[in-house]
């Protein structure tokens, strides 16, 4: 394993760098294809890389078993995700001590979303937690851990506004987050005046662009549902016209992706953490475009 083992070593350095994420694989031949993309990662030295958690823990041993297994078989630094969602206390201590027992030192805190349907009610379990920040003070309180929670350039769906929200990860930071990974969004201004938001709150916070791959249509159908806003007519112009042409359109789409990720490059983002669907291609092709391979890989 890096001697670098939490996600803020890994970005200290002055270079934008890359990370990316995973799901837990449902059977046997998703775990194959998770693994061979894990494995055509590792060569390019992503500065860390995370496996989601499903709504109410339906993932969760997927997710531990595929996460103590990067930490004991890859050179990857390994970033477990959290969520509150169905939990009581006591399993959310089991779970973490679980992921303390393989080494992993990153984990990141998310309430969560109800179960079915993520807009739905939120009803915490009687003896669990009912928000984000409450996690990440559990977490810090078992151990020696970098967590990280999430952000929403277009504000969560709860909150009443902006000015709100902002309210709200900046209560997360100040509970002892580490940094925060933004969902998705479309254009580079969009998290740069997330970040901006937050600097004006008086937080300074390590923030990180969140970025789906644009390769299919329903990776854009995707995007438009996990970043909660309506895709720009610019995109949708550029994209939609290419729907019927798998390749002109994953052509345009890493095209229009390349472009959003050298703007945040050049406003001095530290890292792109890139989702992708446990397949590589596209992301190391990114990555090999905006120059963020290391030589050796």
């Amino acid at each position: 394993m890096s001697d670098m083992t939490t996600v803020v070593e890994r970005l200290r350095g002055d270079a934008t760098v890359f990370s990316v994420e995973f799901f837990p694989p449902r059977d046997a031949a998703d775990e194959a294809i998770l693994w061979r993309s894990i494995r055509e990662l590792e060569s390019f030295d992503p500065a860390y890389m995370s496996i989601t958690y499903g709504a109410g823990g339906s993932s969760r041993d997927g997710t531990i078993r595929s996460i103590a297994r990067v930490a004991t078989e890859t050179t990857l630094v390994p970033m477990a995700h959290l969520t509150a969602v169905g939990h009581s206390v006591a399993e959310l201590r089991h779970v973490i001590g679980s992921y303390a027992a393989v080494g992993v030192r990153n984990i990141l805190a998310l309430r969560g979303d109800p179960p079915g349907d993520p807009y739905g009610e939120w009803v915490p379990h009687p003896n669990g937690l009912n928000y984000a920040e409450e996690l990440v003070t559990l977490v810090r309180s078992l151990g020696d851990f970098c967590v990280g929670v999430s952000a929403f350039p277009y504000g969560h769906p709860r909150s009443a506004d902006l000015d709100t929200d902002t309210l709200h990860l900046v209560r997360k930071f100040r509970a002892g987050a580490d940094f925060a990974i933004a969902q998705l969004f479309f254009q580079p201004e969009d998290f740069l005046r997330l970040r901006d938001r937050v600097a004006a709150a008086g937080c300074e916070a390590l923030l990180i662009p969140g970025i789906m791959p644009l390769t299919t249509p329903r990776t854009l159908r995707k995007t438009i549902e996990l970043s909660g806003a309506s895709a720009p007519s610019s995109l949708l112009n550029r994209l939609e016209p290419l729907s019927d042409d798998p390749k002109a359109f994953r052509a345009e789409g890493l095209d229009a992706v390349t472009e959003l990720c050298e703007r945040l490059i050049a406003e001095g983002v530290p890292d792109l953490h890139f989702y992708t669907f446990n397949r590589s291609k596209a992301t190391r092709e990114l990555v090999s475009r905006l120059g963020l391979v290391p030589a050796r890989a």
